[in-house]
């Protein structure tokens, strides 16, 4: 039998065995000791190497529109803004008392307090998570006074034993090797960014919807003052007719017409009271406050109560007029926007400016931080346990020299054999990667459309806000051309109640018409989310604190 020497290069090298292959429990403890070695230089090595992470690189999916914005703004009228960037409400909104109303719905809407707490929610467990990058360091105190029987001991006495300790350390460490910590936190960090993006969303939403609202019960507030002036004229015309008709100048069928525009003219100050008092009540509850006088439209301010003009009404003098009054065109309300102006060949980009938008970008890329996690649970974790102290049989000596204690237990553990489970989460990560995808896509689409329809309605606005006034010039001039064939008996009063009809539905819808072209503002205000230039943000919000 021939041997082979090998020669040793360390002191502690594993010795030969000398008894055919088996090994002495001195050969056993070198072993342990050498593996034991081995372990901890793998993974002191890697931890000194960095860690290692698994999360797929993370690339802005394509934009699934086309690449420019359709209907670009033409010359804009008015106080035009400058295609500079984003532009805060303040500036946006050139009414006094609608900025002032928005300030205070900010501060007393309870969605946006909602959005906030969740932010804070959000912030909160990004801490929790950025706590596990580090060691938990904690102190422990204990102490025990334990009796034993006196049957229990040789001596027949009942001996009394205390014990006491003090110890500083940490548990459970774990060393991420392969970035699942990390990307847990990275996790968190994007929930909490989605959470302000989300916040930033809803007080869009809320200066856009308290400023609707304001105009909407400006317009209305117009609409109803234009039926109430229109209800008194047509009341003195049907008290005109009356008396026309005791005469017998005025036929029964005319007198009954005009009895017919009376019933609508009362109908339609009813119905306007109503959607009055309806948008105070919209405005307040977006405001979250009862809303003062003094910030209350024009509008709503003039109109007055349907109480009132009855009583006016009633208390009409007996003497007949000679005519009726001369209609007059409608008030319309200054803007209180500012007009954006919107270069032509907008680029589609200028959409990853919106709060919403930017959420679904935060959530996608949350979830390629998933996938990290879950790959790293394939592979082996470290973790480490250590405390040190003292202990002592008696108080007063805890602190002595030679009772000091210590404790190192690191721990490694090997998935081997899991039923599917961590395969199964990795599934369930790559999955919510590939919706997140797909809501990206719908998000940014839902951004386009948005945007197309507003800059859509705004490119005829104009010219149909110029045929409707030419509408009500027209019926306006008929009107008083059939009065005055009708004062010179050459033509009955029907056709003068039928270009009162025309003419009172020409106000009506061009009041109607300069509500919708205000809120046009607003809408493509929201729609851009605040900002007209192609200058998305690459990087993130602030990083918050644990």
């Amino acid at each position: 039998m021939s041997r082979t020497t090998t020669p040793m290069t360390e002191p502690h090298a594993l010795p030969q065995a000398q008894d055919e292959g088996r090994a002495t429990p001195a050969t056993r403890r070198h072993a342990l000791r050498h593996a034991h070695r081995a372990v901890l230089a793998t993974a002191l090595g890697v931890a000194l190497a960095g860690c290692t992470n698994l999360a797929p690189d993370y690339a802005r999916p394509g934009l699934a529109v086309p690449a420019t914005l359709p209907g670009s703004e033409g010359p804009a009228a008015g106080n035009a803004l400058p295609d500079a960037g984003p532009m805060d409400w303040q500036d946006f909104l050139q009414e006094p008392r609608l900025r002032e109303l928005v300030a205070l719905a900010l501060q007393n809407n309870r969605d946006l307090r909602v959005a906030v707490l969740a932010i804070e929610k959000a912030r909160a467990q990004y801490g929790v998570e950025q706590s596990n990058l580090f060691p938990a360091v904690g102190a422990t105190g204990a102490g025990t006074r334990t009796r034993t029987a006196q049957d229990l001991t040789a001596s027949g006495r009942s001996p009394t034993s205390s014990q006491y300790s003090a110890q500083l350390g940490f548990s459970s460490y774990e060393i991420d090797l392969f970035g699942r910590v990390k990307n847990l936190n990275e996790a968190a960090l994007q929930e909490f960014l989605r959470t302000t993006e989300s916040r930033r969303s809803v007080q869009l939403s809320l200066v856009a919807e308290v400023a609707n609202a304001w105009l909407t019960l400006d317009a209305d507030g117009r609409r109803l003052q234009l039926a109430q002036d229109t209800l008194r004229s047509r009341q003195k015309s049907y008290e005109l007719t009356q008396r026309s008709h005791a005469l017998g100048a005025a036929s029964g069928l005319t007198l009954a017409q005009t009895q017919t525009t009376v019933d609508a003219a009362r109908a339609d100050v009813a119905a306007f009271t109503s959607q009055v008092v309806r948008d105070r009540n919209a405005l307040a509850l977006l405001a979250g406050t009862p809303v003062p006088a003094a910030l209350l439209p024009e509008g709503a301010a003039t109109a007055a109560p349907p109480q009132a003009e009855a009583a006016q009404v009633a208390t009409a003098p007996a003497s007949a007029p000679t005519a009726a009054p001369e209609p007059s065109a409608p008030a319309l309300a200054a803007p209180a926007s500012a007009l954006l102006a919107v270069p032509a060949d907008l680029p589609s980009t200028v959409l990853l400016n919106r709060p919403d938008v930017r959420a679904a970008e935060h959530t996608l890329r949350g979830t390629y931080a998933s996938i990290g996690a879950a790959r790293a649970a394939f592979f082996p974790s470290i973790t480490l346990t250590a405390s040190a102290g003292t202990a002592s049989n008696a108080l007063s000596g805890l602190f002595d020299g030679g009772n000091g204690t210590w404790s190192f237990a690191p721990q490694i553990r090997l998935p081997i054999f899991d039923a599917g489970r961590n395969r199964a989460n990795l599934q369930i990560a790559e999955t919510a990667r590939d919706t997140a995808v797909a809501q990206y896509d719908k998000a940014v689409q839902t951004a386009f459309r948005e945007v197309a329809d507003a800059l859509a309605d705004r490119a005829t606005l104009a010219e149909r806000m110029q045929a409707q006034q030419s509408l009500q010039a027209a019926t306006l001039k008929a009107l008083q051309l059939s009065e005055a064939r009708y004062r010179l008996g050459a033509d009955s009063y029907l056709p003068v109640l039928d270009a009162q009809r025309a003419l009172y539905t020409a106000q009506q819808t061009l009041i109607g018409l300069a509500l919708a072209e205000q809120t046009n503002r607003i809408t493509l205000y929201k729609v851009l989310g605040g900002a007209w230039t192609d200058s998305p943000a690459g990087g993130s919000a602030a990083t918050p604190g644990p």
